[in-house]
């Protein structure tokens, strides 16, 4: 069992390098992308492209971010989730990054429905209703979870000593 658990850390890890080559990749687009906007001028072509760079980096982002959840959550602490703690925080951190980048997504597809075609905005209204309705839903998540957490103070206890570990 114990080597099917070490399998699984390997596979993470594999994944979190992944999602990180992944995050380069999309930051060294978005800085050509960048790039080629400021070099061709201050027009309203280049706002597209400079907001195409952000919507890019944005993804960047998500993918570091997922990247060093899994490293830290899989790898480093090697943590099974099971107790209402650790599944608190490991969604989290990883909500907090979806909402986020929803948000600046929806952003993004507002200033581009508004100077392209505005029968896109609903679109970029579902995004932003979208990040809305999961944000509720995280809120309601962590007030029942910290019920759940109440019962169970050892597992708190628990997840403070995993995260000596990052240390």
């Amino acid at each position: 069992m114990k080597a099917l658990l070490r399998t699984f850390s390997i596979f993470h890890g594999v994944m979190a390098i992944l999602f990180a080559c992944a995050a380069l990749m999309l930051i060294v687009i978005a800085a050509k992308v960048g790039w080629l906007a400021f070099a061709g001028g201050l027009d309203r072509g280049s706002a597209q492209q400079i907001i195409e760079a952000i919507g890019l980096l944005t993804v960047a982002v998500v993918a570091l971010q997922i990247a060093q959840t899994i490293a830290e959550e899989e790898v480093v602490r090697d943590a099974h989730i099971s107790g209402p703690t650790r599944v608190r925080r490991f969604l989290s951190r990883f909500l907090v990054v979806v909402v986020v980048a929803l948000v600046i997504e929806g952003l993004v597809a507002t200033f581009k429905a508004a100077s392209e075609d505005a029968s896109h905005m609903v679109y970029a209204a579902s995004i932003v209703l979208a990040a809305g309705g999961l944000l509720a839903g995280w809120g309601v998540f962590i007030r029942m979870n910290r019920y759940a957490e109440e019962l169970e103070p050892e597992a708190m206890a628990e997840a403070k000593r995993e995260d000596r570990k990052l240390k």
